[in-house]
């Protein structure tokens, strides 16, 4: 081929990777403290059980921002790992997914890891000249005057033949 492989050129190549790693030192912080089974993506939905009580996978999704399809595959691997369950819901056509003893009993760490998570991003925030967190908030407004799927089929059709 004459053209360079666009694969090597990623502009949020170093993006993911920092995330990560991050996620692999909070990981990492559970492995020091004997937990095994629990992944950072699984924090969220534990917690949001572990106050709210059982609920739907919809609205476990729901309540959390994320897909029903995300979080169906969550909560099947938080059942392999048992951390939850699920039982009847308010009538018969319903399952509501609900913590195990296991979960109950990882919470308090679980939400204060949560917590000092946040203060360790709240104090990079603070070392950097722009903040990630802002970062975030500037593209989410940019991509609210012009959707990302707009930007890129600009594009496209002006490549295509």
């Amino acid at each position: 081929m004459t053209t360079p492989d666009p694969s090597e050129q990623s502009r949020w190549h170093h993006v993911f990777l920092l995330l990560d790693a991050m996620n692999a030192d909070i990981a990492r912080i559970y492995t020091e403290r004997g937990i095994t089974g629990v992944r950072p993506r699984f924090v969220g939905p534990l917690i949001r059980l572990g106050r709210r009580g059982g609920m739907t996978i919809r609205a476990l999704a729901d309540s959390l921002d994320v897909t029903h399809s995300a979080m169906s595959q969550t909560v099947a691997a938080l059942q392999r790992d048992g951390l939850v369950t699920t039982v009847s819901g308010a009538d018969a056509r319903t399952r509501e997914v609900v913590l195990t003893d296991r979960a109950r009993e990882l919470l308090p760490l679980l939400e204060a890891e949560w917590r000092a998570t946040e203060e360790a991003v709240a104090e990079l925030d603070a070392e950097v000249p722009y903040a990630l967190s802002q970062v975030a908030h500037d593209l989410e407004a940019a991509l609210a005057r012009r959707s990302f799927h707009d930007r890129i089929a600009d594009r496209l059709d002006r490549r295509e033949p």
